[in-house]
């Protein structure tokens, strides 16, 4: 008869902290030692944190609300970023823009100039990480390389990280792409005709000066104000209501505030104009109303019957870009 074995027992798995676990494949088993896969395990987590939603990616950021705008409603449009650190040697300067040729994220001239694409798709929930892992790159690669979309790390540095906290943040808004070429006067061939195609299919938009994100445009039917504001949202929509319920939310004849959409944790109230009125003939009325809002947005009152309809009118028309 034979002797009964004693069961063997497996060896105690090495106890790894969070912050020694290495990536692996995720059919792979955990290098915690939990015996489970990684993707079940720490994977899961570090999934999560690669992909969770920042409701307001450019918070902190000067001009958080020129940041949206240039993210979601200006075609063509520039800004000249100061780097927290200074610029690395060989970098003479560093240039966010609306959109690259062949949307690049990122584009290092022959001259060793940055320039940082905005508008692109990103990896993860955190459009402000992605960027600057996106800078950190572009400062790093070779004169004239273009810098391809990766996925950024998880607990890497933010533009909150990178930039200077003290630097304005000053767009200038152009009529089309010239900006992408050095010396677009010149340009022949196909940059030339490259530029044409692009400069065909942006809509006329300008900046209102001295009011933070407010962007004029002009379309075929009708022109618009469209005003990124950073105000809390739930005190903005009161206060909105508040005006049009009073007959003083235009912008004067012919306008009417048509109902706002969401971007980036922030709120867009959105002005039809009369085709004939530009950028110039807009401002004047355009800062009345932000001393009109400023006034609305410090009434603490309930709302009157007419008002709540009115507020139910412009959320009942809002979407959601971001």
């Amino acid at each position: 008869m034979a002797k009964k074995r004693r069961p063997q027992t497996k060896a105690a798995a090495p106890q790894i902290k969070d912050g020694e676990i290495p990536v692996v494949g995720p059919r792979e088993p955990c290098p915690c030692g939990s015996g489970r896969r990684y993707k079940a395990c720490h994977g899961r987590s570090a999934a999560h944190a690669a992909t969770e939603l920042v409701q307001r990616p450019f918070e902190g950021l000067q001009g958080e609300c020129d940041w949206v705008a240039l993210r979601e409603l200006v075609p063509a449009a520039t800004v000249e970023l100061k780097l927290k650190d200074g610029l690395p040697e060989g970098v003479p300067s560093v240039t966010l823009a609306t959109v690259l040729p062949m949307a690049w994220p990122a584009l290092r001239r022959d001259n060793g100039a940055v320039l940082l694409g905005l508008q692109n798709d990103t990896a993860s929930g955190d459009l402000s990480r992605d960027l600057a892992d996106t800078l950190r790159r572009a400062l790093a690669v070779e004169p004239g390389t273009p810098v391809a979309a990766e996925r950024a790390a998880a607990d890497g540095p933010r533009l909150q990280d990178l930039l200077d906290p003290a630097a304005p943040f000053e767009p200038q808004v152009h009529s089309g792409f010239e900006f992408w070429v050095e010396d677009a006067e010149n340009a022949t061939g196909e940059v030339a005709a490259s530029l044409e195609r692009a400069n065909a299919a942006a809509i006329p938009t300008a900046r209102l000066d001295g009011l933070e994100g407010a962007y004029w445009c002009e379309t075929p039917e009708k022109n618009h104000l469209r005003w990124v504001m950073a105000h809390p949202e739930e005190k903005l929509l009161d206060a909105l209501a508040r005006l049009h319920a009073a007959g003083t939310s235009s912008l004067g004849e012919g306008t009417r505030l048509v109902g706002s959409f969401r971007a980036h944790g922030l709120v867009v109230p959105v002005w039809d104009l009369p085709s004939g009125m530009g950028a110039a003939d807009v401002a004047e009325s355009a800062a009345a109303f932000g001393e009109r809002l400023a006034t609305a947005l410090t009434t603490d009152t309930p709302l009157t019957p007419e008002e709540r309809r009115a507020r139910s009118g412009l959320t009942n028309r809002q979407v959601t870009l971001s």
